[in-house]
């Protein structure tokens, strides 16, 4: 007999016959538990003496016996077929109801708080004791890392040029107007590019020194300049500052519509094509076949897409035809 085992040479068959022979300690009874002929559960048997360099079955007044060798093996072996089980099998099935999991997603601050609100909403009443965790983010942090790490399971975003490692699915187009304050100069008429590029501007604060925003590089290329005189670190404190300047505030319209509902701003269609904010959700591979996670994502663009579906109507060009969006939250 040999004196090394060639795990090579052992396979799941092996395993199982193996088991059972340890737990029956009768070639006859395992042949009947696996629905196999003694022959063919003996030859097993003497393959597995040879790979072992055990007995492992020896005959004793009783029948058969298993040797030290063979009794120190049965744990070993029973755990070796319940881990390729898992592996065969796979997780146990997800349950909303009653899992207690914690989802991390970010997202960018001009991302309409409505939005998450209705994400959260959906996502509570079917996992009412799970916990969404939302995290403010920035394209130049990174979110790559942190998705590939697993401590963001998505993130939502709409920068031109995401990983090209990360899965990435689309949820909605946004399309970019203007804000004001209700009684600003502007009010009441359609804007002209003249009167856009002349007035005052808030833009939000670029995320790295010299760097562009996507309004500004829209202009740049088309060979426009629009007069910015302040910057503002998050988008949420725009609409608050708009109310204080005839200053204009170039953003998402979803954004908007959910600050026109709250305070005294109006909204006007821009008097320059911006091309659509297109959103999406991206995500790591090590994520994507998790029924947990593909759960997640699915409430997600369930939801985002719906929002979508609703803010695909004609924008009105003059800001006080706007006071009132169509839908409500």
């Amino acid at each position: 007999m040999a004196n090394v085992c060639n795990w090579d040479s052992i396979d799941v068959h092996l395993l199982r016959v193996l088991h059972m022979l340890l737990t029956e300690c009768s070639v006859s009874r395992a042949a009947r538990r696996l629905n196999q002929s003694q022959p063919a559960i003996s030859t097993a048997l003497r393959r597995l003496r040879e790979l072992t360099g055990d007995p492992l079955l020896v005959r004793s007044k009783n029948g058969m016996t298993p040797t030290e060798r063979g009794v120190a093996l049965l744990e070993p072996v029973k755990q070796a077929l319940a881990n390729i089980e898992n592996i065969v099998i796979g997780q146990p099935r997800f349950e909303p109801a009653s899992s207690r999991r914690v989802f991390n997603v970010a997202t960018p601050d001009y991302l309409a708080p409505a939005l998450l609100g209705r994400i959260l909403a959906r996502f509570h009443s079917l996992a009412p004791h799970a916990q969404i965790i939302f995290h403010s983010f920035s394209p130049e942090q990174d979110f790559a890392g942190l998705l590939a790490d697993g401590t963001l399971d998505v993130v939502i975003g709409n920068w031109p040029h995401p990983p090209e490692q990360l899965r990435l699915s689309p949820l909605f187009d946004d399309e970019v107007v203007c804000m004001m304050r209700e009684d600003h100069p502007l009010a009441g008429r359609p804007l002209t590019m003249k009167n856009y590029l002349d007035a005052e501007h808030l833009a939000p604060t670029p995320y790295a020194v010299g760097q562009r925003g996507v309004v500004d590089l829209h202009l740049a290329r088309e060979r426009l300049k629009r007069d910015v005189v302040a910057w503002v670190p998050y988008f949420s404190l725009a609409p608050y500052m708009l109310m204080e300047s005839n200053m204009l505030f170039t953003c998402p319209r979803a954004f908007a519509e959910h600050f026109a509902r709250l305070l005294p701003v109006a909204l006007a269609r821009s008097p320059i094509e911006y091309p659509p904010m297109s959103f999406y959700l991206l995500w790591h591979d090590r994520a994507h076949y998790a029924e947990d996670c593909r759960w997640f994502r699915e409430q997600i663009v369930a939801v985002a897409r719906a929002s979508g579906a609703q803010n695909a109507r004609p924008m009105p060009s003059t800001p006080t035809d706007f006071r009132m969006p169509a839908f409500v939250s």
